[in-house]
Protein backbone atom coordinates (compact mmCIF):
# COMPACT_ATOMS: atom_id res chain seq x y z
CA UNK A 1 0.00 0.00 0.00
CA UNK A 2 1.38 3.38 -1.00
CA UNK A 3 1.40 5.80 1.93
CA UNK A 4 0.38 9.35 1.15
CA UNK A 5 -1.06 10.43 4.49
CA UNK A 6 0.06 9.66 8.04
CA UNK A 7 -1.92 10.74 11.07
CA UNK A 8 -0.12 10.89 14.42
CA UNK A 9 -2.46 10.98 17.41
CA UNK A 10 -0.53 12.54 20.26
CA UNK A 11 1.35 15.86 20.07
CA UNK A 12 3.93 14.26 22.33
CA UNK A 13 7.65 13.60 22.38
CA UNK A 14 7.05 10.22 20.75
CA UNK A 15 4.67 11.72 18.19
CA UNK A 16 7.10 14.47 17.25
CA UNK A 17 9.98 11.97 17.01
CA UNK A 18 7.88 9.87 14.63
CA UNK A 19 7.08 12.90 12.46
CA UNK A 20 10.71 13.95 12.22
CA UNK A 21 11.80 10.40 11.37
CA UNK A 22 9.19 10.08 8.64
CA UNK A 23 10.61 13.18 6.95
CA UNK A 24 14.18 11.96 7.47
CA UNK A 25 13.20 8.78 5.63
CA UNK A 26 11.98 10.88 2.68
CA UNK A 27 8.25 10.51 3.29
CA UNK A 28 6.79 13.45 1.36
CA UNK A 29 3.09 12.89 2.00
CA UNK A 30 0.97 14.73 4.55
CA UNK A 31 1.66 14.34 8.26
CA UNK A 32 -1.16 15.41 10.55
CA UNK A 33 -0.46 15.60 14.29
CA UNK A 34 -3.51 15.59 16.57
CA UNK A 35 -3.08 16.66 20.20
CA UNK A 36 -5.63 17.23 22.95
CA UNK A 37 -3.53 19.94 24.63
CA UNK A 38 -3.39 23.45 23.15
CA UNK A 39 0.41 23.45 23.30
CA UNK A 40 2.95 22.22 20.83
CA UNK A 41 5.03 19.31 22.20
CA UNK A 42 7.07 20.17 25.30
CA UNK A 43 9.40 18.46 27.75
CA UNK A 44 7.71 16.76 30.69
CA UNK A 45 10.67 15.61 32.88
CA UNK A 46 11.41 19.19 34.05
CA UNK A 47 7.83 19.59 35.29
CA UNK A 48 8.70 17.82 38.54
CA UNK A 49 12.11 19.47 38.78
CA UNK A 50 13.39 22.66 37.10
CA UNK A 51 9.99 24.04 36.11
CA UNK A 52 8.38 23.27 39.45
CA UNK A 53 11.18 24.99 41.35
CA UNK A 54 11.13 28.05 39.07
CA UNK A 55 14.61 27.50 37.61
CA UNK A 56 13.04 27.15 34.15
CA UNK A 57 10.26 29.26 32.74
CA UNK A 58 7.65 28.05 30.26
CA UNK A 59 9.45 28.78 26.94
CA UNK A 60 12.42 26.60 27.90
CA UNK A 61 10.16 23.52 27.99
CA UNK A 62 9.28 23.70 24.30
CA UNK A 63 10.70 20.98 22.09
CA UNK A 64 12.44 21.96 18.90
CA UNK A 65 10.21 21.53 15.85
CA UNK A 66 12.64 20.66 13.06
CA UNK A 67 10.09 20.61 10.23
CA UNK A 68 7.54 23.21 9.16
CA UNK A 69 5.66 20.89 6.79
CA UNK A 70 3.47 19.35 9.50
CA UNK A 71 -0.29 19.83 9.90
CA UNK A 72 -1.01 20.52 13.56
CA UNK A 73 -4.46 19.90 15.07
CA UNK A 74 -4.07 21.12 18.65
CA UNK A 75 -6.81 21.19 21.26
CA UNK A 76 -8.38 18.31 19.35
CA UNK A 77 -9.14 15.06 21.15
CA UNK A 78 -9.40 11.78 19.28
CA UNK A 79 -12.45 9.79 20.40
CA UNK A 80 -12.61 6.82 18.03
CA UNK A 81 -10.60 4.78 15.54
CA UNK A 82 -12.20 2.95 12.63
CA UNK A 83 -9.55 0.51 11.41
CA UNK A 84 -11.56 -0.75 8.42
CA UNK A 85 -12.37 2.74 7.13
CA UNK A 86 -8.88 4.04 7.98
CA UNK A 87 -10.01 7.13 9.86
CA UNK A 88 -10.15 8.65 13.32
CA UNK A 89 -12.97 10.72 14.79
CA UNK A 90 -12.34 13.84 16.86
CA UNK A 91 -14.43 15.17 19.75
CA UNK A 92 -15.71 17.86 17.39
CA UNK A 93 -17.18 15.16 15.16
CA UNK A 94 -14.63 15.69 12.40
CA UNK A 95 -13.36 12.53 10.73
CA UNK A 96 -9.72 12.45 9.69
CA UNK A 97 -8.69 9.79 7.13
CA UNK A 98 -5.25 8.21 6.97
CA UNK A 99 -3.18 5.68 5.09
CA UNK A 100 -1.09 5.01 8.19
CA UNK A 101 -1.52 5.84 11.86
CA UNK A 102 0.90 6.45 14.73
CA UNK A 103 -0.67 6.15 18.18
CA UNK A 104 1.37 8.28 20.59
CA UNK A 105 -1.27 9.42 23.07
CA UNK A 106 0.89 8.86 26.15
CA UNK A 107 -0.65 8.37 29.58
CA UNK A 108 -2.52 10.33 32.22
CA UNK A 109 -1.93 10.50 35.95
CA UNK A 110 -4.10 8.33 38.15
CA UNK A 111 -6.37 10.38 40.38
CA UNK A 112 -7.13 9.17 43.93
CA UNK A 113 -10.73 8.99 45.01
CA UNK A 114 -11.63 12.20 46.85
CA UNK A 115 -9.44 14.48 44.75
CA UNK A 116 -12.17 15.56 42.37
CA UNK A 117 -13.22 19.17 42.80
CA UNK A 118 -11.16 19.69 45.96
CA UNK A 119 -8.94 22.77 45.93
CA UNK A 120 -5.31 22.11 46.77
CA UNK A 121 -5.18 18.56 45.34
CA UNK A 122 -3.02 17.90 42.28
CA UNK A 123 -1.50 15.34 40.00
CA UNK A 124 1.57 16.26 37.95
CA UNK A 125 1.44 15.40 34.26
CA UNK A 126 0.99 18.65 32.33
CA UNK A 127 2.57 22.09 32.39
CA UNK A 128 -0.72 23.43 33.76
CA UNK A 129 -0.47 21.02 36.70
CA UNK A 130 3.05 22.16 37.56
CA UNK A 131 2.18 25.83 37.10
CA UNK A 132 -0.79 25.53 39.45
CA UNK A 133 1.38 23.96 42.17
CA UNK A 134 4.03 26.66 41.70
CA UNK A 135 1.42 29.36 41.99
CA UNK A 136 -0.01 27.98 45.21
CA UNK A 137 3.43 27.80 46.79
CA UNK A 138 4.20 31.34 45.59
CA UNK A 139 1.09 32.47 47.45
CA UNK A 140 2.29 31.01 50.72
CA UNK A 141 1.27 27.35 50.95
CA UNK A 142 3.94 25.36 52.77
CA UNK A 143 2.39 22.21 54.28
CA UNK A 144 2.59 19.59 51.54
CA UNK A 145 1.88 15.87 51.32
CA UNK A 146 3.07 13.71 48.42
CA UNK A 147 1.17 10.45 47.99
CA UNK A 148 3.41 7.84 46.39
CA UNK A 149 7.20 7.37 46.56
CA UNK A 150 7.91 6.33 42.99
CA UNK A 151 10.16 8.39 40.74
CA UNK A 152 7.65 11.25 40.30
CA UNK A 153 6.77 11.37 43.99
CA UNK A 154 10.42 11.40 45.03
CA UNK A 155 11.33 14.10 42.50
CA UNK A 156 8.41 16.27 43.58
CA UNK A 157 9.35 15.86 47.24
CA UNK A 158 12.90 16.98 46.48
CA UNK A 159 11.66 20.02 44.54
CA UNK A 160 9.23 21.02 47.28
CA UNK A 161 12.01 20.86 49.86
CA UNK A 162 14.13 23.10 47.64
CA UNK A 163 11.24 25.59 47.72
CA UNK A 164 11.21 25.51 51.51
CA UNK A 165 8.05 23.48 51.95
CA UNK A 166 7.28 21.14 54.81
CA UNK A 167 7.05 17.77 53.00
CA UNK A 168 5.56 14.45 54.05
CA UNK A 169 5.66 11.48 51.66
CA UNK A 170 3.12 8.69 52.15
CA UNK A 171 3.91 5.30 50.60
CA UNK A 172 2.25 1.91 51.02
CA UNK A 173 5.53 0.06 50.45
CA UNK A 174 8.12 -0.19 53.19
CA UNK A 175 10.65 1.92 51.25
CA UNK A 176 10.70 4.51 48.45
CA UNK A 177 11.17 3.07 44.94
CA UNK A 178 11.16 -0.43 46.42
CA UNK A 179 9.15 -2.01 43.61
CA UNK A 180 11.63 -0.83 40.99
CA UNK A 181 14.95 -0.96 42.84
CA UNK A 182 14.47 -3.45 45.66
CA UNK A 183 15.08 -3.07 49.38
CA UNK A 184 18.79 -2.20 49.50
CA UNK A 185 18.54 0.64 47.00
CA UNK A 186 15.17 1.66 48.44
CA UNK A 187 16.97 2.15 51.74
CA UNK A 188 19.46 4.45 50.00
CA UNK A 189 16.54 6.54 48.72
CA UNK A 190 14.94 6.63 52.17
CA UNK A 191 18.15 7.91 53.72
CA UNK A 192 18.55 10.52 50.98
CA UNK A 193 15.13 12.05 51.61
CA UNK A 194 15.37 11.91 55.37
CA UNK A 195 18.74 13.67 55.19
CA UNK A 196 16.97 16.54 53.40
CA UNK A 197 14.23 16.85 55.97
CA UNK A 198 11.40 14.93 54.30
CA UNK A 199 9.04 13.12 56.67
CA UNK A 200 8.35 9.60 55.42
CA UNK A 201 5.19 7.69 56.28
CA UNK A 202 6.05 4.26 54.91
CA UNK A 203 4.06 1.04 54.93
CA UNK A 204 0.80 2.93 55.29
CA UNK A 205 -1.95 3.85 52.84
CA UNK A 206 -4.28 6.81 52.36
CA UNK A 207 -7.85 6.38 53.60
CA UNK A 208 -9.17 9.77 52.49
CA UNK A 209 -8.79 13.52 52.60
CA UNK A 210 -9.86 16.05 55.20
CA UNK A 211 -11.55 19.34 54.40
CA UNK A 212 -14.46 20.69 52.41
CA UNK A 213 -13.96 22.55 49.15
CA UNK A 214 -10.24 22.88 49.99
CA UNK A 215 -8.02 20.11 51.28
CA UNK A 216 -6.91 20.43 54.90
CA UNK A 217 -5.24 17.10 55.47
CA UNK A 218 -4.69 13.47 54.55
CA UNK A 219 -6.23 10.65 56.58
CA UNK A 220 -3.95 7.62 56.73
CA UNK A 221 -5.16 4.02 56.83
CA UNK A 222 -4.13 3.79 60.49
CA UNK A 223 -6.42 6.70 61.38
CA UNK A 224 -3.82 9.44 61.75
CA UNK A 225 -4.30 12.77 59.97
CA UNK A 226 -1.48 14.77 58.39
CA UNK A 227 -2.26 18.45 57.90
CA UNK A 228 -1.80 19.70 54.36
CA UNK A 229 -2.44 22.77 52.24
CA UNK A 230 -1.26 20.95 49.12
CA UNK A 231 -1.59 17.25 48.31
CA UNK A 232 0.14 15.87 45.21
CA UNK A 233 -0.56 12.33 44.04
CA UNK A 234 2.15 10.38 42.26
CA UNK A 235 0.53 6.95 42.16
CA UNK A 236 1.22 5.98 38.58
CA UNK A 237 -0.40 6.55 35.22
CA UNK A 238 -3.04 5.06 32.95
CA UNK A 239 -2.26 4.74 29.22
CA UNK A 240 -4.50 6.94 27.07
CA UNK A 241 -6.07 4.10 25.11
CA UNK A 242 -9.75 4.52 26.05
CA UNK A 243 -10.57 6.05 22.67
CA UNK A 244 -9.47 2.79 21.03
CA UNK A 245 -11.87 0.48 22.88
CA UNK A 246 -14.16 -0.05 19.88
CA UNK A 247 -11.32 -0.23 17.34
CA UNK A 248 -10.58 -3.93 17.58
CA UNK A 249 -6.95 -3.29 18.56
CA UNK A 250 -5.70 -5.37 21.46
CA UNK A 251 -5.54 -3.26 24.63
CA UNK A 252 -3.84 -4.46 27.79
CA UNK A 253 -2.54 -1.63 29.94
CA UNK A 254 -1.60 0.04 26.67
CA UNK A 255 -1.81 -0.72 22.96
CA UNK A 256 -0.42 -4.20 22.35
CA UNK A 257 2.13 -4.32 19.53
CA UNK A 258 4.53 -6.84 18.06
CA UNK A 259 8.29 -6.42 18.18
CA UNK A 260 8.20 -3.83 15.37
CA UNK A 261 5.70 -1.58 17.25
CA UNK A 262 2.91 -2.70 14.90
CA UNK A 263 -0.61 -2.92 16.35
CA UNK A 264 -2.41 -3.57 13.03
CA UNK A 265 -1.65 -3.16 9.34
CA UNK A 266 -0.04 0.29 8.91
CA UNK A 267 -0.95 1.16 12.51
CA UNK A 268 1.91 1.54 15.00
CA UNK A 269 2.22 2.80 18.57
CA UNK A 270 5.04 4.51 20.46
CA UNK A 271 5.83 6.03 23.84
CA UNK A 272 3.99 5.60 27.13
CA UNK A 273 0.88 4.15 25.47
CA UNK A 274 2.69 1.33 23.64
CA UNK A 275 3.07 -2.20 25.01
CA UNK A 276 5.36 -4.04 22.65
CA UNK A 277 7.07 -7.40 22.50
CA UNK A 278 10.67 -6.61 23.40
CA UNK A 279 13.03 -9.32 22.07
CA UNK A 280 14.75 -9.55 25.47
CA UNK A 281 12.13 -8.60 28.07
CA UNK A 282 8.89 -9.79 26.49
CA UNK A 283 5.74 -7.66 26.65
CA UNK A 284 6.66 -4.35 28.29
CA UNK A 285 5.57 -0.72 28.42
CA UNK A 286 8.21 1.91 29.23
CA UNK A 287 7.49 5.42 30.54
CA UNK A 288 10.60 7.44 29.91
CA UNK A 289 12.12 10.13 27.72
CA UNK A 290 14.70 8.07 25.83
CA UNK A 291 12.19 5.39 24.96
CA UNK A 292 9.65 7.91 23.69
CA UNK A 293 12.15 9.33 21.21
CA UNK A 294 13.63 6.01 20.07
CA UNK A 295 10.29 4.23 19.84
CA UNK A 296 8.70 7.09 17.93
CA UNK A 297 11.52 6.86 15.41
CA UNK A 298 11.28 3.06 15.27
CA UNK A 299 7.52 3.17 14.69
CA UNK A 300 8.01 5.60 11.81
CA UNK A 301 10.69 3.36 10.31
CA UNK A 302 8.29 0.40 10.52
CA UNK A 303 5.69 2.29 8.47
CA UNK A 304 8.21 3.16 5.78
CA UNK A 305 9.79 -0.32 5.63
CA UNK A 306 6.51 -2.22 5.83
CA UNK A 307 5.67 -4.81 8.43
CA UNK A 308 7.44 -7.69 6.69
CA UNK A 309 10.76 -5.86 6.35
CA UNK A 310 10.64 -3.88 9.60
CA UNK A 311 13.19 -4.66 12.30
CA UNK A 312 12.44 -5.37 15.95
CA UNK A 313 12.62 -2.45 18.34
CA UNK A 314 15.02 -3.64 21.04
CA UNK A 315 16.27 -0.50 22.79
CA UNK A 316 17.66 -1.16 26.26
CA UNK A 317 15.37 0.53 28.84
CA UNK A 318 17.14 3.46 30.49
CA UNK A 319 15.78 5.60 33.31
CA UNK A 320 17.18 8.52 35.23
CA UNK A 321 15.99 10.66 38.11
CA UNK A 322 17.34 13.89 39.60
CA UNK A 323 16.68 14.27 43.32
CA UNK A 324 18.34 17.08 45.28
CA UNK A 325 21.94 17.15 44.06
CA UNK A 326 21.96 13.45 43.19
CA UNK A 327 21.43 11.71 39.87
CA UNK A 328 20.16 8.15 39.74
CA UNK A 329 20.37 6.08 36.55
CA UNK A 330 19.00 2.61 35.88
CA UNK A 331 20.04 0.60 32.84
CA UNK A 332 17.96 -2.47 31.98
CA UNK A 333 15.02 -3.99 33.85
CA UNK A 334 15.91 -5.87 37.05
CA UNK A 335 13.71 -8.71 38.25
CA UNK A 336 12.59 -9.43 41.80
CA UNK A 337 14.84 -12.48 42.10
CA UNK A 338 18.00 -10.81 40.83
CA UNK A 339 21.01 -10.49 43.12
CA UNK A 340 22.24 -6.96 43.84
CA UNK A 341 25.97 -6.47 44.13
CA UNK A 342 27.85 -3.20 44.64
CA UNK A 343 30.82 -3.10 42.25
CA UNK A 344 32.06 0.47 42.67
CA UNK A 345 31.95 2.54 45.85
CA UNK A 346 29.55 1.66 48.68
CA UNK A 347 25.83 2.12 49.34
CA UNK A 348 26.52 4.58 52.15
CA UNK A 349 28.71 6.78 49.93
CA UNK A 350 27.71 9.66 47.67
CA UNK A 351 28.84 7.75 44.56
CA UNK A 352 28.47 4.06 43.74
CA UNK A 353 27.49 1.54 41.07
CA UNK A 354 25.49 -1.62 41.74
CA UNK A 355 24.62 -4.37 39.30
CA UNK A 356 21.75 -6.85 39.23
CA UNK A 357 22.87 -10.41 38.57
CA UNK A 358 20.92 -13.33 37.14
CA UNK A 359 22.86 -16.58 36.74
CA UNK A 360 26.05 -14.57 37.37
CA UNK A 361 25.35 -12.28 34.42
CA UNK A 362 24.67 -8.54 34.55
CA UNK A 363 21.04 -7.88 33.59
CA UNK A 364 20.75 -4.32 34.95
CA UNK A 365 22.86 -1.61 36.58
CA UNK A 366 22.04 1.22 38.97
CA UNK A 367 24.36 4.22 39.06
CA UNK A 368 24.27 6.81 41.84
CA UNK A 369 26.15 9.99 40.96
CA UNK A 370 28.26 7.96 38.54
CA UNK A 371 27.18 9.40 35.19
CA UNK A 372 30.66 8.95 33.73
CA UNK A 373 30.26 5.17 33.99
CA UNK A 374 26.86 4.77 32.36
CA UNK A 375 28.15 3.95 28.86
CA UNK A 376 30.40 1.19 30.16
CA UNK A 377 27.64 -0.43 32.18
CA UNK A 378 25.12 -0.03 29.38
CA UNK A 379 27.43 -2.10 27.21
CA UNK A 380 27.71 -4.75 29.92
CA UNK A 381 23.94 -5.01 30.30
CA UNK A 382 23.39 -5.14 26.56
CA UNK A 383 25.95 -7.93 26.18
CA UNK A 384 24.64 -9.80 29.24
CA UNK A 385 28.22 -9.81 30.50
CA UNK A 386 29.51 -11.91 33.33
CA UNK A 387 30.40 -9.98 36.45
CA UNK A 388 34.08 -10.91 36.13
CA UNK A 389 34.20 -9.06 32.83
CA UNK A 390 33.24 -5.70 34.37
CA UNK A 391 36.73 -4.23 34.23
CA UNK A 392 37.49 -5.38 30.69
Amino acid sequence: MSLRSVVIVGASLAGLAAAHRLRDLAFDGTITIVGDEESLPYQRPPLSKQFLTGEWERPRLDLRIQRQDLDWRLGARATELDVAERRITLASGERVPFDALVIATGARARVPSGFEGRDGTYTLRTVEDAAAIRDRITHGARKTVVVGAGFIGCEVAASLRKLGCDVTVVEMDRLPLQRVLGEQLGEVCRALHQAHGVKLELGVGVDGFVGGDAVEGVRLSDGRIIEAEIVIAGIGVTPNADWLESSGLVLQNGVVCDATCTAAENIVAAGDVARWNHPRYGSIRVEHWDNAIAQGEAAAATLIAGRERAVAYDMMPFFWSDQYDSKMQLVGMPGHGDELRVVEGALNERRFVAVFLRNDRIVAAFLFNSMHRVIAYKQMVESNAQLEAKTA
